[in-house]
């Protein structure tokens, strides 16, 4: 089962049928979402999960509206309800802070989305109308949760694709078990990320050794074809003779293999001018 689903079986059982003003608000949540059509008198809620739709028509039976049926249409499970039924559950009202959780909660049952955390941070809530999408951008800011809008074809996605934004928007939505896995993977993304960096690091400071390496035994052998070699003071031909002889050693590591060693910047200084040198010639 992928993480969406894990995500909407875990609120679809989420237990707070019995309180009558969740119960509505969740209800137009889902009225709002863009997977809502409309048919002559009725309106159709589609859904490929039979949980979802079992949710939906709870949600309607305990607001005592019991004129509705269920069909299934090939893989998705369909629930038509008489417009009448519903014409007092609507968005134009203002709403608390208790009420807005409930409201969302239903809107992402009805048309969320979220992609696997594991790729890349992403979750959606389609909303039909734009006004109603504006209206829940600006409540998720009494909760501290970040959110855009984006036009589609049909609808206005309400989006996230920050990790930390979409944490508090499942524990908005009660989904606590996902938070903890949610919050496992962005763990895990993390260190792993890190450790990319690192070695990245440490692979573009050895391809910089390598280079550096390559140049300077270069300078030391056009020395030596050119009769040149023997000329050098005998600090810089020490120093060579242990590059050729140690061609992946760092700075740091030849100037230890010294007689008298020296730190990372001597050495650096007696191989630039070695090389300062063989251009010279």
């Amino acid at each position: 089962m992928s993480f969406s689903t894990e995500l909407k079986k875990e609120i679809s059982e989420l237990g707070n049928l019995s309180n009558k003003e969740a119960v509505r608000y969740e209800l137009i949540g889902y009225l709002i979402s863009s997977n809502i059509s409309e048919e002559k008198n009725k309106i159709k809620f589609s859904t490929e999960n039979e949980y979802n739709i079992n949710r939906f028509s709870r949600l309607l039976s305990n607001m005592e509206i019991n004129n509705y049926d269920i069909t299934v249409q090939g893989n998705l499970f369909v629930i038509r309800v008489n417009k009448n039924m519903i014409k007092d559950l609507n968005i134009d009202e203002d709403f608390n802070l208790e009420q807005v959780k409930w409201l969302i909660r239903g809107a992402y049952l009805g048309s969320g989305s979220i992609n696997n955390p594991e790729r890349k941070y992403h979750l959606e809530i389609g909303i039909s109308k734009k006004n109603n999408a504006e209206k829940i951008v600006e409540y998720l800011k009494n909760y501290d949760i970040k959110s855009n809008i984006i036009e589609k074809k049909s609808e206005y996605a309400i989006y996230l694709k920050d990790g930390e934004e979409i944490s508090k928007l499942l524990a908005l939505l009660g989904a606590n078990k996902s938070v903890i896995r949610f919050e496992e993977i962005r763990v895990q993304r993390e260190m792993n990320n890190k450790i990319n960096r690192i070695v990245n690091c440490e692979t573009a400071n050895l391809n910089k050794t390598i280079n550096a390496s390559i140049e300077q035994i270069e300078a030391i052998k056009k020395l030596k074809k050119n009769n040149e070699f023997e000329k050098l003071d005998d600090s810089l031909k020490k120093i060579a003779e242990l590059r050729l002889l140690n061609p992946n050693a760092s700075l740091v590591e030849l100037g230890k293999l010294l007689d008298e060693p020296v730190g990372k910047s001597g050495v650096n200084y007696r191989l630039k001018k070695i090389m300062e040198i063989a251009n010279e010639k």
